[in-house]
């Protein structure tokens, strides 16, 4: 028998890096206020532990999307389910996503994001898996550099679950997995 999972991102060194984020994003936005947009429902724990190291006063929103189709591989082109309800023109922005993948739907979000005039806008993301880019961006604000396996954990889910785990667990029997989607459960104990 594999094993199911490991991790790849413990809890400590996701802290860490979070916090180091923070205080980079503080201090290129000192004397403003930037605006922090997330997108549901992954990018959310990381918002929510990054926009708290970030020394500067600041705005949150949120944006839902779904893919056009019903694609389980995002195509690039989204449907907006929930937009931000703000004027970004001249606004500082920064996109706060949990992973950057292939790029195509940060690529489209970004044009959208652009269509609305801000000051500047920026992408945070926890994970950048640059290796399966196909869009070329970059972006300027980066945890860590994830290897090209599926992942779970810290917002990022399984079929909805295990966004609730404090580490980034690299999945490597998908099949085992979908046999049996509680198999991840002991990763959930807290530990004492």
């Amino acid at each position: 028998m594999t094993e199911l999972a490991r991790v790849l991102y413990g809890r400590e060194d996701i802290h860490r890096r979070v916090d180091e984020l923070g205080r980079t994003i503080t201090g290129d936005y000192v004397g403003r206020e930037p605006v922090l947009i997330s997108v549901l429902k992954g990018g959310t724990v990381f918002l929510a532990d990054l926009m708290r190291q970030i020394a500067l006063p600041l705005e949150t929103h949120l944006m839902a999307i779904s893919p056009y189709g019903g694609h389980e591989v995002s195509l690039g082109r989204v449907r907006i389910l929930l937009d931000v309800e703000i004027d970004l023109t001249d606004r500082d922005v920064v996109l706060v996503e949990d992973i950057v993948d292939t790029g195509l739907t940060l690529s489209y979000l970004l044009s959208i994001l652009r269509s609305r005039n801000p000051a500047s806008l920026e992408v945070c993301t926890l994970l950048d898996r640059s290796i399966r880019r196909i869009v070329p961006l970059t972006p300027r604000y980066v945890g860590f550099d994830c290897p090209d396996h599926f992942v779970v954990g810290y917002g990022l889910d399984f079929e909805q679950r295990y966004r609730n785990l404090a580490d980034i667990l690299e999945i490597t029997d998908t099949d085992a997995l979908k046999a049996d989607p509680d198999a991840l459960l002991p990763h959930l104990a807290v530990p004492a």
